[in-house]
């Protein structure tokens, strides 16, 4: 059987948007010859002409439990690439995880690179006089009185390396729903005059600390481009990677403003990845399957404006005809990575797949996925 780890199908018109009959056909004829030996997971924000041939649709995290949970010999990860990577960290040996197109990265995991974290890591080792939590005999019990240490965080949103980073230093791997309790679980390991290192995306961070009763001067940037400003970092509780998500970004008080002037009991809810101000100005925030709770018990005739993704947001408003479910701007484009897994190269990847072929495979090294899931078992254990 040939594998080919990160090669791309080449299909001709996978730009192109249009619904295919032709390519739906195929899909289905592919999938049927495969049988139970095929799991297709699709993310929230994929387009609708991927999500309807989807056996199960969630959050990034969710659907790699899903997978894992799954007897399937074939998962195929409708989403991008670390998405895909921790779907094949926790699944067996015996799987395979494949992508209708491994060049469907995230933008904002990309902003965090193993040797930047890195070089962060040891700088603030050296000049903060912090200890490093692999160094205890037992990282996972709280810090001693009079011991402080860097614990890292990292967001599910990052590449499996930078999970295994975090994981051998003794830190944690959190998701938008469970981020407060991560970085309890953190502070309480790195110790009174402790830090925590929060990456790649800031707004999430920011928004947590704060959420948790933690003020601006807790808080301080670090940007690899930049020079870091040791005064500020010096009395920060929480270093924030400079990263954010492009699709979150596009979203600013003014669009809610408009909103609930033309509808004073709109309701609104936005990711947490939204900048402060945005999170701030809205009725609540958070996860992608919080947002679809906060949709779904809504009160009939409500009007609710929502802070993520295209795609989901349209999908909610067409799953509750009752509500008027509206994106806060109107003018936002999808997310553009996720945008590039099209049916054109499902159809490809799954005809393969019946021939005995095996191309877009996501292979994590073990070592790597060893460490990962340490950082992974930890944030279960908060959790559980």
């Amino acid at each position: 059987m040939l594998s080919l780890p990160l090669a791309s199908c080449t299909v001709e018109g996978a730009n192109s948007d249009a619904d295919s009959d032709e390519l739906r056909q195929r899909i289905r004829v592919a999938r049927e010859k495969l049988g139970d030996r095929l799991m297709i997971l699709g993310h929230h924000y994929q387009r609708d002409s991927i999500i309807e041939h989807a056996d199960e649709t969630g959050d990034s995290f969710l659907l790699a439990e899903m997978a894992a949970a799954s007897k399937a010999e074939h998962i195929v990860f409708c989403g991008v690439h670390f998405m895909a990577e921790s779907a094949d960290i926790l699944t067996g040996d015996e799987q395979i995880v494949t992508m209708p197109n491994v060049r469907a990265g995230c933008s904002m995991a990309d902003m965090a690179d193993l040797p930047d974290v890195a070089s962060c890591w040891n700088e603030l080792l050296d000049n903060c006089g912090l200890g490093d939590p692999a160094t205890r005999e037992d990282p996972d019990l709280p810090a001693p009185d009079g011991e402080s240490y860097l614990v890292p965080v990292t967001y599910m949103n990052s590449s499996a390396d930078l999970k295994a980073f975090v994981g051998h230093h003794g830190g944690v791997v959190c998701t938008s729903s469970n981020a407060a309790g991560v970085l309890g679980w953190a502070l309480e390991r790195a110790g009174k005059d402790g830090k925590v290192l929060f990456f790649p995306d800031q707004h999430l961070g920011r928004n947590t600390a704060l959420q948790m009763g933690y003020g601006d001067d807790d808080m301080a940037v670090w940007n690899p481009m930049l020079a870091p400003d040791w005064q500020a970092l010096a009395g920060a509780t929480f270093v924030l990677w400079h990263g954010y998500c492009s699709v979150h970004q596009r979203f600013n008080v003014e669009q809610i403003e408009e909103l609930r002037a033309m509808h004073p009991d709109a309701l609104v809810i936005v990711h947490p990845e939204c900048d402060r101000e945005v999170v701030e100005a809205s009725d609540a925030s958070g996860s992608t399957e919080m947002i679809r709770k906060f949709v779904a018990d809504a009160p009939t005739g409500s009007i609710i404006g929502v802070g993520t993704e295209i795609h989901l947001v349209k999908r909610l408003d067409a799953q509750y005809p009752d509500k008027y479910v509206v994106c806060l701007d109107a003018g936002l484009c999808p997310c553009s990575t996720m945008y590039m897994i099209h049916p054109a190269y499902l159809a490809e990847l799954l005809e393969r797949m019946v021939e005995g072929e095996v191309v877009n495979r996501i292979v994590v090294p073990k070592q790597i996925a060893d460490d990962a899931i340490l950082a992974l078992d930890r944030m279960l254990a908060i959790v559980a």
